[in-house]
Order: C-alpha cells, then structure tokens, then sequence
C-alpha cells in the first residue's frame, strides 16, 4: 500500500513487469495516458496493454533485462485505449530483490503529445512551404505571403541567387486558390529570344521551318494555375511588350495564329537583378516594371538570416 501510494504520487506513468513479463503495478498516471485502468492492466502481458510499435520487434524492457543497462528517454507510440496512436518517452531499468536477483524489470514513461504538437506549431511558425526561417525579416515575408497567395495580384519576387525565389513563388502557388491546377517554371534568361517566344506562347504549325505541328506554350500549360516567370530582367525588349500586353488585356496570340486566347494564369516573376536600376538604364520597361511589381517581395542574401 505504501509502495503504492508512493508510486501514484509520480506525475510519469510508472509500472512494472515480472520475469514473464506480466504487469505487477500500474500507477496513477499511467491509468491516465493508457486509459487502462490498474485492475485491468495488472497481470496482462505488457504488450497487450501498451501496444507499441516496438512491442514485438523491438522491446525496450527485453533489452535492457537481456544486457542490464538502463534505457533513458527513448521515443515511441503507444495505443491508448481508445484506439488513438500517441508519443510517448521511456525509461527503462532492471528490478532485482535484495539478494541481487532478477524480479523483472520497471519502466517509466511520459506522454509528450502536448510538446508534440508545440513543436509542429514552432515548425509552422518558422516555415513556409518548403521555406524554413527564424529570421524576423523571412517572418514578415511569410506574412506578406500569407496575405497575397489567396488573390490573384502579380508578385514580383527579387532576391540575389540562392536566396529561394522560386520556393517562395510555388509557396504562394500551394496557398493560393490555384493550387489544384499546374505550376509552371520558365527560366527567362536560359532561351534565346525566338526559342523563348514560342516557349510562352506557343505556336501553330507552319508557323516557322520546322513548325510541323501545333504546340502548346507555358502560357497553355499553366491554364488555371500559376506561370512563374525566373529571370525576369533577362527577358529581351520585345518580348516585353508582348508580356505586358498579356498582362493588361489577359490574352495573347501564339506563333503563327491570329487567334487571341485567353491568359487564366498568375503571373508571378523573379529576378536578381535590381529591375529599378535597369529600368534606368532602358534595359527594361517602365510600364511592364509597374505590371508586374503589384506585390514585391525581396527576398534578404542568406549571410543576413543568421
């Protein structure tokens, strides 16, 4: 009785096994995170009880009788009475009787579904998709994100290279209302001008020499969901005004077609260039700077996250 009311007086659940490995106590708080009751657990096989995943293949409690050395804070699930699955911690150790024999064994164990769930709700503070950030300026920029992924306004991300622009972008795209349809990437500064054109907009056949077939453009293949457009200050002056037309009227033609189709897309830009300076510098237009900067998000240099 006395051993008893020691052991309920422990906030860890506590019980003990013998050497066949049947539950000879069951304190109070292990009635608690089990919901099994201490009449119902004592004399039961442990495993009947907890059912662990390491129950069978792997038992704490076997080990440490087998090789005589403690086990401390060891991570698993157990099953709750109820049938739902929680994190627990473990320790284990050997009982031996006065004469330094083998009684069995005691485990003592602690549900950590609460610092489980603290812990996920830290992770989701401090990350954003596949962004992940404590720094306070990423924080605010999770923020901004948050806000404008929902509405269809034009983002214009701007950040050296490295600085994860199009992880940004696709966390906007998984967050906006577009999510279920594509996102696609073109790198604007990889093609050449006419290979770039017919890229975005595709083209019909016969457009040019080797124009044998109809076929679609990024424009076609980003339908409903979301164009990212990396490199953006690399895109040549023609092809600009072909983008802002795009932008303003929501339509565009593909090589070759007098057709104009209709442009359901969010745009969403990148660059690591300063587009104000080029802007400047006439390397890049005014008014398609203005389209696409609705929403800027600048991105800071990785060595100033720290």
């Amino acid at each position: 009785m006395h051993d008893d009311t020691i052991l309920d007086s422990i906030a860890d659940g506590v019980f003990t096994v013998d050497r066949n490995w049947h539950i000879t106590s069951f304190n109070r708080a292990a009635e608690n995170i089990t919901g099994v009751s201490k009449n119902e657990a004592v004399g039961k096989p442990c495993y009947e009880v907890f059912r662990s995943d390491v129950c069978e293949s792997d038992c704490v409690l076997r080990k440490t009788i087998a090789t005589g050395k403690p086990i401390v804070n060891r991570a698993i699930h157990i099953m709750r009475s109820d049938g739902i699955k929680i994190p627990i911690s473990i320790s284990t150790a050997i009982l031996k009787d006065k004469n330094g024999n083998l009684l069995g064994g005691v485990e003592t164990f602690r549900d950590l579904s609460t610092e489980v769930e603290l812990r996920k709700e830290l992770e989701n503070r401090y990350k954003l998709g596949d962004l992940i950030s404590k720094n306070h300026r990423m924080q605010q920029i999770f923020s901004v994100i948050k806000q404008v992924a929902p509405t269809d306004a034009t983002v214009l991300i701007q950040g050296e290279s490295g600085t994860g622009k199009e992880l940004a972008a696709r966390a906007i795209h998984n967050l906006s209302l577009r999510n279920k349809k594509p996102f696609v990437a073109v790198n604007c500064g990889a093609l050449p001008e006419n290979l770039l054109e017919s890229e975005l907009f595709g083209y019909k056949k016969g457009a040019f020499t080797d124009a044998f077939r109809d076929k679609e453009g990024r424009f076609d293949a980003a339908k409903g969901g979301t164009l990212f457009l990396d490199e953006i200050g690399d895109l040549p002056k023609p092809l600009q005004v072909k983008l802002l037309r795009v932008l303003q009227e929501k339509t565009y033609e593909p090589l070759g077609s007098s057709v104009s189709k209709k442009a359901d897309v969010r745009i969403i830009a990148a660059t690591n260039r300063i587009l104000e300076e080029e802007v400047k510098d006439g390397n890049f237009r005014e008014d398609l700077y203005y389209r696409i900067n609705i929403v800027p998000i600048k991105l800071p240099p990785l060595r100033e996250r720290k």
